[in-house]
C-alpha cells in the first residue's frame, strides 16, 4: 500500500497527530531546559548575595615564630600561584584570576591591646595588598618606613599606620599620636592618616570589616564593650612584623566568580572543595603551623542542594505526569489514525494481505506523522534558554518509539485474523483471577507505600528518594484502576432504575456507558493523571503563596518597620506620623537585657502589645495580649516573676510563653513587656501603618533601617528557585488542562464511527435528532464526571500523602508549607470544562450525523 495516499486520504488525522507530537516534544524537552537554567540563576544568585566572606575560599596560616614569618610582598604572591596550583580541575572555573575581583592577599595581628587600657581598646597591625586601590586618604598621608624607639629600656618597633575614619571618633585617637601597643612584648605605632574606603560596599570590604569598622564586643559578665580596630601599614612594615610574641596570621584570599556556577556541577564542586583542602593541609613548606582552609561554600552548597532537591521531586512528579498524559493522548491520536484505515486495513488483509505488511503499514504513516512534527518539537525547544540536558534528546525519542510501537503492536494484535467482528457493547468480558489479584496488590501497594511515606519521611541521604518518585505513581494506577472497576456498578443500578420507567433514553444512554467498549479506558487513564497532577500543582502552588504571605509578615512584623541602633529622636518620629501615607505608628525599644543579677542575657522589646495587634489587623500575628507582666521564649519559662536589668531593675510576672515574636526574634532567650514598665523609653524602632513610601521615610530617618512587608513577600517570591516552582506549575497545569481536553474530544471522535451506527439503527425506530442528543450525551457524561471527580480527589490527596517527604519552606520564607486549603475553584472549573466539552462534542457529533443518509451508514457498516 502507498502510504503518502493514505496520508492524503486521512490527512485531517494526521495533522492533528504531528500537531500533539510537536506540543509534546517541546514540553518534554524545553521544560526541563528552562528549569535548569532557571536552577543555574539560583545557584549563582545565592553565591553572590552571600558574604564574601562565606563564598569565597581562603587559605589562611598563622606565624608562630621568625621561621614562619613572611616579610616581602613576593612571599605572599609566590604561595598565592602555589594555591592556584593546587586548584582541582572542576574548582578552577569558579575562581576569579589573580588580581581581579576581591583577589588579596592580607597580613593581621589579633588581640593587640593598647598599653594602659586594661583590655578594654584593641589596635591590631594590618596590612593588604591591594590597599592603595581600596581606600582614599582623607586624613594625613599614607604609611611609610617603620623606625625605631626606646620603651621601658628596649628598642621596640614603630609602625607608621593609617586607621579608618570611625576608629578616630570611636576610639579617641588622632592623627600624629604614637601609641604603645602589648603587654609584655611592645610595639609602637605612629597614625599618621586617615583613610576611608573608597566602595564601601565593595564585597571585597565582607572579608576586612575590621579594617573598616570598630568591632564592639561585649565580654561575658562585663557591662563594657571592648573596642577592636585594625590599622593599614605599608609593603615596608612586613619587614618588621613577626609572629613572635602576638596573634599574626597570613590569609590569601580566591573569589569566586558566580556567573560560571553551574546546578549540576554541585556535586563536584563539593568534592573539589574537599580535596582542595586535603591538599593545602599538606603543603607545609617548612612550618610550624599548618595552613587551612577557610570558607563556607560547601554549607552555601549544601543549603542550595537541599532546595534543589525538593524542587527537582517536586518537578520530576509534575513533569512525570505531563510525559504520561501527553504519550496517552498520542497514543489515543494513533488509536484514532487505526479506526480511520480500518476499512482499508480489513479490505487488505481479506484480500491476502500478511500480518508485517498491514502492521507495518499502519507504523509507517503513523511515523511518517511523528517523526517530522517530534524533530520540529525538539528544535523548537533550542529555543528556551538552557543547558541541553539527556532528556532532551531522550524526550522525543521516547515518543516516536512509543507512538510507532503502539501503532505497530495494536494492528498485529487486530489483524490476527484475515476477518474480525468486535462487540464489545453487547457483552462484557469478566476479568480473569490473575488480573484481580495482580489489581488488588497495586492498590495495596499503593496505599502501603503511601503510609511508609508519611511514617518514614524523605531518605534524602543518597540523593533523589525513589521511594517518593514511585508512591504517586503507584496512587495514580490504584485510583484508575479502582475507578475501572467500580463506575460501571454504580451506572448499571441507574440502568436498573431507568428500566423502569417509560422514556427510552435514559435506559439506552446508561446502557451504553455501563457497556462501554474497551476503548474507553485509555481515556479514563490519561485523564485521571491529568486532572490529578494539574490539581496537586495548583494545590502546592496555593499552599507554597499562602505560606509565603505569612513568613513575609513573620519576618517585617508590621506593614512597615523601622529600626535603629541609636534612639530615635522625638522630632523624628513625629516627622514620621506626619508622612504621606502613614495611619499609625507603635513606638518600641529593643535591647539586649540582664536576667537576674547574673551574666544570663535576653533579647527583649518594650512595646504596647494592644496597639500593635490594631495595628497589625486582620494579618497573621500570633502575640496575645499582655497588660502587664511579660510574654517569655520557652528558654525563659517557668520561673513565674523574675527580675531583669533594664535602665534600673524591674520585676516581671510571666504571662504566657511565646515561640516567636513576629519580624525580632524567632529562637533563643527572649521577652516582651510593655513600654510603660521602661522610665525613660530610648525608641530605636517603630511600627508603621499606611502605604508610605519606604524610601522618604528612610530620608526621615537616616540612621534607620526600613522594611515592609510587601517588600519582604516581594524578596521571598524572586527566589529564583520558588519562581521556577511557581511557573513550572503554572505551565503543567494549563499544559495538562489542555491535553484533558484534548482526551475528551478524541474520545468522542474515536467512539463517532460505532456511535453513529447505533444512534442510526435507533433513528430507523423512530429515535428523534433531540433524543440522540441526550443519548450520546449520557453514553460519554458518566466516565467523563466520574473520571473529575476521583482525578479531583487524588490531586487534593496527594499533598497530603506526600507531606512529610517534600519540604517546601524553603520556597516559602523558611516556614513549612502545610496548609493546603480545598480551594475548589481550579478544580471545579476542570471538570466543568471537561463536561462541556463533552456535551458540545455530543451535539457537534449529532449534527453531523444528521447529514449523513442512514441507509449510507448502515451499509458501511454491514460492510466492516
Amino acid at each position: 500500500m502507498r502510504i503518502p495516499l493514505l496520508a492524503r486520504v486521512h490527512l485531517g488525522t494526521v495533522a492533528v497527530l504531528s500537531v500533539l507530537t510537536i506540543s509534546a516534544c517541546l514540553l518534554i524537552a524545553g521544560l526541563p531546559r528552562g528549569m535548569q537554567a532557571s536552577f543555574d540563576q539560583a545557584l549563582r544568585r545565592s553565591l553572590s548575595t552571600a558574604a564574601a566572606q562565606q563564598a569565597d575560599l581562603t587559605v589562611a596560616v598563622t606565624s608562630d615564630s621568625r621561621e614562619d614569618d613572611l616579610h616581602d610582598r613576593d612571599q605572599f604572591t609566590a604561595r598565592d600561584r602555589e594555591w592556584r596550583d593546587l586548584l582541582p580541575p572542576g574548582l578552577r572555573p569558579l575562581i576569579t584570576p589573580e588580581g581581579t575581583g576581591s583577589s588579596h592577599m592580607s597580613a593581621k595581628t589579633t588581640l593587640t591591646p593598647i598599653t594602659g587600657t586594661s583590655g578594654t581598646k584593641y589596635f591590631n597591625l594590618g596590612w593588604l595588598s591591594d590597599a592603595g586601590r581600596r581606600v582614599t586618604w582623607v586624613q594625613g598621608r599614607p604609611p611609610g618606613k617603620p623606625g625605631t624607639t626606646r620603651y621601658d629600656g628596649e628598642t621596640i618597633p614603630v609602625f607608621e599606620v593609617g586607621v579608618v575614619t570611625e576608629a578616630l571618633r570611636e576610639m579617641d585617637l588622632r592623627v600624629g599620636d604614637t601609641r604603645t601597643l602589648g603587654e609584655n612584648d611592645y610595639v609602637a605605632v605612629k597614625i599618621v592618616g586617615a583613610f576611608e574606603a573608597k566602595n564601601p560596599g565593595d564585597r571585597y570590604w565582607d572579608h576586612n570589616p575590621d579594617i573598616l569598622h570598630v568591632t564592639k564586643i561585649q565580654p561575658p559578665g562585663s557591662l563594657d564593650f571592648e573596642k577592636h580596630i585594625t590599622s593599614l601599614m605599608s609593603d615596608d612594615g612586613l619587614t618588621a612584623l613577626s609572629g613572635e610574641g602576638r596573634h599574626l596570621a597570613y590569609h590569601w584570599v580566591l573569589p569566586i566568580d558566580a556567573t560560571t556556577a553551574n546546578a549540576l556541577d554541585v556535586p563536584v564542586l563539593t568534592a573539589a572543595i574537599a580535596d582542595f583542602d586535603r591538599l593545602i593541609g599538606i603543603q607545609a613548606t617548612g612550618t610550624v603551623s599548618p595552613y587551612r582552609l577557610i570558607t563556607g561554600l560547601p554549607k552555601l552548597l549544601g543549603d542550595f542542594r537541599a532546595g534543589l532537591a525538593t524542587a527537582e521531586t517536586v518537578m520530576y512528579l509534575v513533569l512525570g505526569g505531563l510525559l504520561a498524559v501527553a504519550l496517552g493522548v498520542l497514543v489515543l491520536g494513533v488509536q484514532l489514525l487505526a479506526d480511520r484505515m480500518e476499512p482499508t486495513l480489513t479490505l487488505a488483509r481479506a484480500r491476502g494481505g500478511s500480518l508485517r505488511q498491514v502492521a507495518g503499514t499502519g507504523a509507517a504513516l503513523t511515523g511518517l506523522a511523528v517523526v517530522p512534527a517530534a524533530l520540529a518539537g525538539y528544535a523548537l525547544s533550542y529555543l528556551v534558554p538552557g543547558p541541553v540536558l539527556p532528556i532532551v534528546h531522550a524526550g522525543p525519542v521516547l515518543v516516536i518509539l512509543v507512538t510507532v510501537g503502539y501503532a505497530a503492536t495494536r494492528l498485529a494484535l487486530t489483524y490476527r485474523t484475515p476477518l474480525h467482528e468486535r462487540r464489545d457493547d453487547v457483552a462484557t468480558a469478566r476479568p480473569s483471577a490473575r488480573r484481580i489479584t495482580l489489581e488488588v496488590l497495586v492498590v495495596v501497594l499503593a496505599l502501603a507505600g503511601a503510609y511508609l511515606l508519611r511514617a518514614r519521611g524523605l531518605d534524602d541521604s543518597a540523593g533523589q528518594d525513589p521511594f517518593l518518585l514511585l508512591v504517586p505513581i503507584a496512587l495514580t494506577l490504584a485510583a484508575a484502576l479502582i475507578t475501572l472497576r467500580c463506575y460501571p456498578y454504580p451506572l448499571r443500578l441507574l440502568v436498573r432504575l431507568t428500566a423502569r420507567g417509560r422514556a427510552a433514553v435514559p435506559f439506552l444512554g446508561l446502557t451504553r456507558a455501563a457497556r462501554a467498549r474497551s476503548a474507553s479506558v485509555l481515556p479514563v487513564l490519561i485523564m485521571l493523571p491529568a486532572l490529578g497532577v494539574s490539581v496537586f500543582a495548583a494545590v502546592v502552588s496555593d499552599g507554597i503563596a499562602g505560606t509565603q504571605t505569612r513568613a513575609s509578615w513573620q519576618q517585617a512584623g508590621a506593614p512597615i518597620k523601622m529600626t535603629s541602633n541609636i534612639e530615635i529622636p522625638a522630632e523624628a518620629i513625629e516627622r514620621v506620623r506626619r508622612a504621606p501615607g502613614v495611619e499609625q505608628v507603635v513606638p518600641a525599644q529593643t535591647a539586649r537585657v540582664q536576667v537576674g543579677y547574673g551574666a544570663e542575657r535576653a533579647e527583649a522589646i518594650a512595646v504596647d502589645v494592644a496597639q500593635w495587634r490594631r495595628l497589625m489587623g486582620e494579618a497573621p500575628f500570633d502575640l496575645p495580649a499582655l497588660p502587664s507582666g511579660a510574654l517569655v521564649s520557652p528558654e525563659l519559662q517557668g520561673r513565674g516573676t523574675f527580675e531583669i536589668g533594664w535602665q534600673s531593675r524591674v520585676k516581671l510576672a510571666t504571662r504566657g510563653v511565646i515561640e516567636s515574636v513576629p519580624g525580632f526574634f524567632t529562637k533563643g532567650k527572649f521577652l516582651v513587656v510593655p513600654i510603660d514598665v521602661l522610665t525613660r523609653p530610648a525608641v530605636n524602632t517603630l511600627l508603621i501603618k499606611g502605604d508610605a513610601s519606604v524610601d522618604e521615610l528612610k530620608q526621615l530617618v537616616p540612621s534607620a533601617t526600613v522594611v515592609s512587608q510587601e517588600g519582604t513577600l516581594r524578596a521571598i517570591q524572586d527566589d529564583p528557585l520558588t519562581s521556577t516552582v511557581r511557573w513550572t506549575m503554572v505551565v503543567v497545569t494549563i499544559a495538562l488542562a489542555a491535553y484533558a481536553l484534548v482526551a475528551v474530544v478524541l474520545a468522542l471522535v474515536v467512539g463517532a464511527a460505532d456511535r453513529a451506527r447505533a444512534v442510526s439503527f435507533l433513528r430507523t425506530l423512530g429515535l428523534s435528532e433531540r433524543q440522540a442528543q441526550r443519548l450520546t450525551v449520557l453514553e460519554i457524561l458518566p466516565m467523563i464526571l466520574v473520571t473529575a471527580l476521583v482525578g479531583l480527589g487524588l490531586g487534593l490527596g496527594l499533598p497530603a500523602a506526600l507531606g512529610p517527604g517534600v519540604d517546601l519552606s524553603s520556597y516559602a520564607g523558611d516556614l513549612p508549607v502545610g496548609d493546603y486549603s480545598l480551594d475548589l475553584f481550579l478544580p471545579s472549573a476542570l471538570a466543568a470544562g471537561l463536561a462541556a466539552v463533552a456535551v458540545l462534542g455530543a451535539y457537534a457529533h449529532t449534527a453531523v450525523s444528521r447529514r449523513r443518509r442512514l441507509g449510507a451508514v448502515l451499509r458501511v457498516g454491514d460492510l466492516t
